[in-house]
């Protein structure tokens, strides 16, 4: 019988037991690179959205293409060490890290997607604000140990729907325009035409 310490690792224990060692190794090396491609597409996609998204639509509009690079590399780094560190804290299992990874993604865009659904006055500005609050919240109760008392994200989730209903009030201009492709959206979906 054997004993396995780590969980995690039953994958590599059972191919150990069950295959030919060439086999196996063939096996895990397929794995890695299964792995390995899709750390870089989530690192590339992640430096994209930061910089693209974020920087060049918020802090700079008129950034040029040699400082978009540049950022783009550095986001790339700073991701993947921050990436690194959490693969790395003790005592922490795949599930926790999933887990923690989906409180963050919901706080951050669950409440937004929601409220620019079913709400007009959401606005940019709510959204930014109530994205920002929503993962904070989540790093925050996580660290300080509140995780143990309840999940992070219902927090994060609480605190960016209020923090975007309060913003988008603050910041609100009415326009006629999206307002009424709102309410356009909203017939259709109640009539299914």
């Amino acid at each position: 019988a054997h004993k396995l310490d780590n969980p995690e690792a039953v994958f590599i224990s059972l191919s150990q037991i069950f295959f030919h060692p060439l086999f196996a190794g063939f096996a895990l090396a397929a794995i890695l690179a299964a792995v390995m491609s899709t750390i870089s597409s989530q690192l590339i996609v992640t430096s994209s959205a930061l910089i693209e998204d974020l920087y060049k639509v918020v802090v700079r509009k008129g950034a040029k293409d040699k400082e978009l690079v540049f950022l783009g590399r550095m986001a790339v780094l700073i991701v993947a060490v921050v990436a690194s560190a959490l693969a790395f804290k003790q005592n922490s299992t795949i599930l926790s890290l999933v887990a923690y990874a989906w409180a963050g993604f919901g706080a951050s865009f669950g409440p937004i997607i929601l409220l620019s659904l079913f709400w007009k006055k959401m606005n940019n500005w709510g959204a930014l604000f109530g994205m920002i609050v929503g993962a904070v919240t989540v790093i925050v109760w996580k660290n300080v140990g509140l995780g143990d008392t309840l999940y992070e994200i219902v927090p994060g989730f609480v605190l960016n729907f209020i923090v975007s209903v309060i913003v988008s009030l603050a910041t609100h201009k009415k326009n006629d325009e999206i307002e009424k492709e709102f309410d356009e959206s909203v017939r259709l979906l109640k009539t299914g035409a």
